[in-house]
C-alpha cells in the first residue's frame, strides 16, 4: 500500500511512494548512454561482492537536460555553503 510522502514544499508537489522506494538507493558510479530518441542512466553499485544494477531512468534528450539544470543548479548550492567539492580523480575504481 503506497503512503503519501509530501516533498519538502508540499505547495508545489506531493509524491505518492511505498516504503520500500521511499528509503532510496546508494549508487558509487553511473552509466550513460543513449539514442537519438532517449536517454539511458544505468546507477550501479560498485562493491566487494561485484558490480550491481541499483537501477534504470530512460529520459528523454530534453529531460536530460533540465536534470543537467537542476544538478548544477543545487551542486552550486551546496558549494556556496559547503565549499567546493573535491573530485577524486581515479580510474581504478576496483575494490582492494
Amino acid at each position: 500500500m503506497a503512503d503519501e510522502k509530501p516533498s519538502m514544499n508540499a505547495s508545489q508537489i506531493q509524491i505518492a511512494t511505498g516504503d520500500e522506494m521511499s528509503r532510496g538507493r546508494y549508487s558509487n558510479m553511473m552509466l550513460v548512454s543513449h539514442s537519438a530518441e532517449e536517454f539511458m542512466l544505468e546507477w550501479v553499485l560498485n562493491s566487494p561482492s561485484g558490480t550491481h544494477l541499483v537501477s534504470r531512468i530512460v529520459v528523454s534528450p530534453g529531460h536530460v537536460r533540465r536534470i543537467i539544470a537542476a544538478l548544477t543548479e543545487n551542486l552550486n548550492k551546496y558549494e556556496s555553503r559547503f565549499g567546493p567539492v573535491r573530485v577524486v580523480e581515479n580510474n581504478d575504481q576496483a575494490f582492494h
